[in-house]
C-alpha cells in the first residue's frame, strides 16, 4: 500500500492482513469456511473480527465502535477482500447501518450500530423485478394500519438478507405525479411517497427465497404478505425515503470501490505469480514483452484505483454532511472496471490454468464481472457524473 497512512493505519493494514493470513490464507482453509464456494459469508470468521473489535471501525465510540475515519473503513474493506477472507455480510451490513446512523431513533441505533459491532449482519432492499436501475418506480407498498404498517409486494437481489438479522427495506406509503428527479438528490415525482422501514428478517409474513447466482448464495428474493410491522418501526421520516438513501452514496459507493481495489490487487498478485513460475519455451511466460507490458499496465491502473479510493475517502471524512455524487461515482466506476479487467486479463495470461477451479482466478472473475451491477450499474454511474457536469 504506497499511500500516505498514519502509523496507526499502517500497523491496522497489517494486522488485518495478519489476521486473514492465518483465518483464510490458504484455499483448503476457505475451502472449509465455505462448503467449497457455496456460501460468501462464515460467521465464526466474522465474529473473530468482531471480537477483536474491527466490525466497529468506523461506528461511533457511543454504539461500541472505535469511532474511526473513512480510510480506516477503507483500510479493512481492502485488506480482508484482498485476502479473499469470507465474510460478503460485511459490505452490506456497512451500507445498511449508514443509514441507520444517520436517520435511525436512538432505538433503532442502538439495536443496528450496536449489532453490527457485535458481527450481526444487515441487509437493505430496495429493488423489484420491475424496478432495477429506476429505483423510483418501486411498488411493494406499506398500508397505514391502526397498530402500524402493513407491508405487501415483492423484492429481489437482496444481497444476504438469508442471514441477516434485520432488513432495512425501502417501500412506496404514497405515489406523487408522474416524472422523475435526478440521481444527484432532490427527491421529486415518482421519488416522493418513499420510505424506509426496520424489518427483523424473521418477522411473519416475510418469506425469503435464495437467487441462485455464479456466485453461489448470495441474494435473494424477498416477499411481503400482509407483514405486519409495528408504527415506530419508519426509519428517518416517512416519505423521504429517496432523499435518505442519496445522503448514503459517499459511503456505498466507497465500501464497493474499496473492496473491489482488494480484489484487483489480489488478481494481480496471483496472474504475477502464476506468469513468474510458469515456463514456456524455456523462460518464464512472464519474461515475454506482451504479458510483461500488460502487467505494467493492470500495475498502472491499480495504483490509479488506489490513490482515487483513498483520496475520496479523505474527502468525506473531511466533509462528513457533503455529497461527492461525482467522486463516489468516479471511484465504484474506476474499480470495479478495473478489478474486472485484471481478473480478466489475468484468466487469459494464466491460460487454460486461469479457467480450472484449482486457481482462485476463476472466482475473481466471477466476483468482478457482478460489481459493475450491484450498487448501481456502472452504466447509471456514467450517467451519474456526465449530469455532474451539466449534461
Amino acid at each position: 500500500m504506497s499511500i500516505d497512512l498514519t502509523r496507526e493505519q499502517t500497523a491496522f493494514a497489517q494486522a488485518v492482513a495478519s489476521f486473514c493470513a492465518k483465518e483464510a490464507g490458504t484455499r483448503a482453509q476457505r475451502d472449509a469456511l465455505t462448503e467449497h464456494g457455496k456460501h460468501t459469508h462464515n460467521q465464526a470468521l466474522y465474529d473473530k473480527m468482531a471480537e477483536l473489535g474491527w466490525l466497529g471501525a468506523i461506528i461511533s465510540e457511543e454504539h461500541g465502535g472505535a469511532g474511526g475515519s473513512t480510510v480506516d473503513l477503507c483500510i479493512l474493506l481492502e485488506e480482508s477482500a484482498k485476502a479473499m477472507a469470507p465474510i460478503g455480510g460485511i459490505g452490506p451490513t456497512l451500507i445498511t447501518g449508514a443509514a441507520y446512523e444517520k436517520f435511525g431513533t436512538p432505538t433503532q441505533k442502538e439495536t443496528v450500530l450496536g449489532g453490527i459491532v457485535a458481527g450481526r449482519s444487515y441487509s437493505i432492499s430496495m429493488s423489484e423485478p420491475e424496478a432495477g436501475s429506476d429505483v423510483g418506480n418501486l411498488s411493494c407498498r406499506a398500508e397505514k394500519t391502526d397498530t402500524g404498517w402493513l407491508i405487501n409486494g415483492q423484492k429481489t437481489w437482496c444481497s444476504n438478507a438469508h442471514f441477516a438479522d434485520r432488513i432495512l427495506l425501502v417501500a412506496r406509503t404514497g405515489r406523487s405525479g408522474a416524472g422523475g428527479a435526478t440521481q444527484g438528490g432532490r427527491a421529486g415525482g415518482k421519488h416522493e411517497g418513499l420510505t424506509m422501514f426496520d424489518v427483523p428478517a424473521d418477522v411473519e409474513g416475510l418469506n425469503i427465497v435464495g437467487i441462485d447466482t455464479m456466485g453461489g448464495k448470495e441474494v435473494n428474493d424477498l416477499y411481503f404478505t400482509d407483514c405486519a410491522l409495528p408504527e415506530d418501526a419508519v426509519v428517518g421520516v416517512e416519505g423521504q425515503g429517496w432523499s435518505q438513501l442519496m445522503t448514503g452514496l459517499n459511503i456505498e459507493r466507497l465500501i464497493l470501490a474499496a473492496m473491489m481495489l482488494g480484489t484487483a490487487q489480489r488478481a494481480f498478485e496471483d496472474t504475477l505469480d502464476f506468469i513468474t513460475q510458469r515456463k514456456q519455451f524455456g523462460r518464464p511466460v512472464g519474461t515475454f514483452q506482451a504479458l510483461r507490458h500488460r502487467i505494467a499496465d493492470l500495475a498502472t491502473e491499480i495504483e490509479c484505483g488506489r490513490l482515487l479510493v483513498y483520496h475520496v475517502a479523505r474527502l468525506v471524512d473531511e466533509n462528513p454532511t457533503k455529497l461527492f455524487p461525482r467522486e463516489a461515482s468516479m471511484a465504484k466506476l474506476k474499480l470495479t472496471e478495473t478489478a474486472k479487467k485484471v481478473a480478466l486479463e489475468g484468466m487469459q495470461m494464466m491460460g487454460g490454468y486461469g479457467y480450472a477451479t484449482e486457481f482462485d482466478m476463476e472466482k475473481h472473475v466471477r466476483t468482478t464481472l457482478v460489481s459493475s451491477i450491484y450498487g448501481g450499474t456502472n452504466e447509471i454511474q456514467r450517467d451519474i457524473i456526465g449530469k455532474t457536469y451539466g449534461l
